[in-house]
């Protein structure tokens, strides 16, 4: 913080200016009012510190010579003497002083003053700055809001609906089901699928609908293997400011605020930490909930969707899932089968995620040769849609013709061993799995992106196993997966 410290007394102000600059602060000094005055005005100090006797102009004056000016609000006045009385202590505060300190000043105390400015004047200036263009920062936010909703619209009518997904009978009865939940908002719904399957984007057409306009508010995602246990409450319930220390002074709202009268979805929600569940099976039966450190209630006007990976009923038997919650989340369900029990949806998935990378990536595919779909099909996918997206495209990163053969795929998977992959009879070094360099070049983030999907897709999707065998906890193999997926995003917009 900038600080005008204002005291004739030489040895006096080179201390106290010593002392703040040791806390971080930006000191600038002046041994007279008149001076300090005019460097006020000639920059921003949320906080002046001044000797109240001093020859010509006093401190009193200068407090309320800063008082008098229009951008007074920026700046708050402490002021500080050897002579301290009662009535000079009134005196400072009709001045418009913030505060009063005697000499010699006491260094804790001055800190904590300094403390409390700062936190003032960073509220004020929030207000201010929120009152002076309230208007623009409306129009600002529902204008990304509309922007947001496009996109999503357009990533979902992309890659969700119309010819994208559904080829299968069923598939087409799952995203039917979707779309009957999309219209009861009353309904939990629990989505069980193996990792890649797709569950997002049935939480997707559950909350937007087939139609795309009807959905009512934001969808917010949470993943609960991503967030540390000890932030898990602050992350999904918000705290209010001072809740426990290093916290905001004004506090933080969580994820439940950030759904209101919309969607909050819960991605691998096996894995929230026990006493959490118990908080949220109350919030869902309520309907209300607090934020850590509040006194009021605040009504949540939240859907739930949730997704998990796992078997709930081997965590349930083994005490690491509440049952209660589980059957009150299991009020809609949804089971989505994985791609190698639905043959009829390999062949037109890859032509479109063919399609849609040559588009973004500027190559030639249009189609698919014959022997290329019936090496598609016999592989075991066990890493599910995700896997067949990533394998298309590496295949057009590398390589640019106007149908894909096999030979573009094979140096990526090898069927055998990756069914037996599947079946746990081989370790990763056994799927065959190579990446080659492009002569176009790759960069490291590239690189690793690809180890970790390798990785993931030698063991059937299991994020436990695959983190386990990188050397990585869970919670950081998780948080790679989600930087992936967000770099995939910018690439595809790009």
């Amino acid at each position: 913080m900038e600080i005008l410290v204002v005291d004739d007394d030489r040895y006096s102000r080179a201390s106290v200016a010593w002392f703040l600059r040791e806390q971080g602060h930006t000191v600038t000094e002046c041994d007279n009012a008149k001076t300090a005055l005019s460097e006020w005005k000639q920059a921003d100090y949320p906080l002046v510190l001044s000797d109240i006797k001093m020859p010509g102009m006093s401190g009193i004056e200068l407090a309320e010579a800063i008082a008098s000016q229009t951008d007074s609000w920026r700046t708050d006045v402490v002021l500080f003497t050897g002579y301290g009385d009662m009535k000079t202590a009134v005196a400072a505060l009709r001045a418009g002083a913030y505060d009063y300190l005697l000499k010699p000043v006491d260094a804790r105390e001055m800190a904590a003053i300094v403390q409390r400015v700062a936190e003032h004047q960073a509220l004020l200036r929030e207000n201010r700055e929120l009152t002076e263009n309230f208007a623009a920062q409306v129009t600002q936010a529902t204008l990304r809001t509309e922007q947001e909703l496009s996109r999503m619209r357009k990533v979902v009518a992309e890659s969700v609906m119309g010819n994208v997904g559904f080829f299968s009978p069923q598939m087409r009865d799952v995203a039917e089901l979707a779309q009957r939940y999309h219209e009861d908002r009353s309904l939990t719904v629990l989505i069980q699928g193996e990792t890649g399957v797709g569950k997002e984007v049935i939480a997707r057409i559950i909350h937007y609908g087939s139609s795309l306009k009807s959905a009512p508010g934001p969808l917010v995602e949470l993943n609960c293997a991503a967030i540390p246990h000890n932030l898990f409450e602050s992350e999904l319930f918000g705290y209010e400011g001072g809740a426990f220390s290093g916290s905001l002074v004004r506090g933080q709202k969580g994820k439940l605020d950030a759904a209101a009268s919309g969607t909050l979805f819960l991605d691998e929600v096996a894995e929230m930490p026990p006493e959490i569940q118990a908080k949220l099976l109350r919030v869902i039966e309520t309907r209300e909930y607090f934020r850590i450190g509040g006194l009021k209630k605040i009504r949540a006007e939240v859907r739930f969707i949730c997704a998990t990976n796992v078997d709930l009923d081997q965590k349930m038997a083994n005490g690491s899932f509440r049952k209660d919650l589980y059957y009150r989340l299991k009020v809609g369900h949804l089971v989505i089968p994985p791609l190698r029990e639905r043959p009829a949806d390999i062949v037109p998935l890859a032509r479109m995620f063919l399609r849609e990378f040559a588009q973004t990536k500027k190559k030639q595919f249009i189609d698919i040769s014959r022997q290329a779909c019936e090496f598609l099909e016999t592989y075991s996918w066990p890493g599910n849609v995700r896997e067949l997206r990533n394998i298309i495209e590496w295949a057009v990163f590398m390589y640019d013709a106007r149908e894909l053969q096999p030979g573009h795929i094979e140096s990526i998977v090898k069927g055998p061993a990756a069914t037996a992959a599947q079946e746990g009879r081989n370790s990763f070094a056994g799927t065959g799995f190579t990446l080659p360099l492009p002569p176009t070049g790759l960069s490291i983030k590239e690189y690793n992106d690809l180890i970790i999907q390798a990785v993931l897709d030698a063991h059937a999707g299991n994020q436990t196993a695959a983190a386990k065998y990188l050397d990585m906890s869970l919670r950081a193999f998780c948080y790679r997966l989600e930087q992936m997926r967000i770099r995939k995003i910018e690439r595809t917009e790009s």
